[in-house]
């Protein structure tokens, strides 16, 4: 497993929905969605959380632009979220990324995962080609936008600040999978 910094923001990729909000989610919550706190900061996702960067050859990067009402609302980021209690990261990732994006697990393959953690809290960044094209479509209420990104367009971009520290070195390792695999 590789491990790519990101900055330590003291604050999580995700957030809650807002109490009051017209957004928040009806029903019983999985006890993965609390935030966690340490000497590092606050996160969110007792269990850690994981998001999705996919990579359609034609299209580039599938980011998502968050909702105005979840933490750093507004920039730019990968579908992603919380962890179910034993749910391993991939599986993580790709269950968000269809919750959030409509993305089909059947159609990513799974490239290498990128681990930040802090101890006591890890966001994992899984990092997948689409082996099949596919149209994302929102699917709940945490996104603004869904858009197709060209690889040199990516920092262009209003990036989440956890996103745009770990951008360069999942770009760099993203184009050396892909040479390995004859795509670059």
């Amino acid at each position: 497993m590789d491990s790519t910094a990101a900055p330590q923001t003291g604050e999580s990729p995700f957030a809650p929905p807002l109490p009051g909000n017209p957004h928040h989610h009806l029903g019983p919550r999985d006890p993965g969605d609390a935030w966690v706190e340490g000497d590092r900061g606050r996160f969110w996702g007792r269990f850690g959380s994981a998001g999705l960067l996919v990579h359609d050859a034609a299209k580039g990067i599938l980011l998502q632009h968050r909702a105005l009402w979840s933490h750093q609302g507004g920039t730019w980021g990968l579908p992603g979220g919380a962890l179910h209690q034993g749910e391993e990261a991939i599986h993580g990732a790709l269950r968000e990324a269809r919750e959030e994006a409509a993305v089909p697990p059947e159609n990513v393959r799974v490239l290498f995962t990128s681990v930040f953690d802090v101890g006591y809290w890890s966001y994992t960044t899984v990092v997948a080609e689409a082996l099949e094209p596919f149209e994302a479509a929102i699917s709940d209420p945490e996104s603004l936008d869904l858009q197709w990104v060209g690889i040199d367009a990516v920092g262009s971009k209003e990036l989440h600040p956890g996103f745009a520290a770990a951008w360069p070195g999942l770009r760099s390792k993203l184009t050396e999978a892909r040479r390995n695999t004859g795509q670059a």
